[in-house]
């Protein structure tokens, strides 16, 4: 029998300066742009799926209904070096216990630990951050 599953191949992230915001996560995630076809810049390929970006008239408006959670030991030190390459701290999460972050179009995503952590089962806060809910460092 055929396996009918699909798999992520890629993720493809629209924005109106391509080139600036693959920037970004070129460098977050240590992947250097590998090419640019069209509208698209794509970083070098890595483990899990490809990541692209998609040069767009017009920024999406609202919340993002999807987004990435990234993986870091150290949420502070990782907050300190996103907003040094242009991102920023989205305070206004901060009561769920996530460190929520933008890049520099304002997409959202997460900054994780990579291991297991708790996740309340009533309310889906969680608690990598302690009580004030943004790292030491805030």
């Amino acid at each position: 029998m055929t396996d009918t599953h699909l798999a992520i191949k890629d993720l493809i992230i629209d924005c109106v300066d391509a080139e600036r915001v693959a920037a970004f996560w070129a460098e977050l995630l240590g992947r250097p742009v590998a090419a640019r076809t069209g509208p698209y810049v794509w970083l070098t390929r890595g483990p899990g799926p490809g990541v692209g970006f998609q040069q767009v008239a017009a920024p999406t408006p609202g919340k993002n209904r999807v987004h990435f959670d990234v993986a870091a030991a150290d949420p502070a030190s990782a907050r300190r070096r996103i907003e040094a390459l242009g991102g920023r701290h989205l305070r206004e999460y901060a009561a769920g216990g996530f460190l929520v972050m933008a890049d520099p179009e304002g997409n959202e995503f997460c900054v994780i630990p990579p291991g297991p952590f708790e996740v309340d089962d009533d309310d889906g806060r969680a608690d990598y951050l302690g009580t004030a809910g943004s790292p030491a460092s805030a």
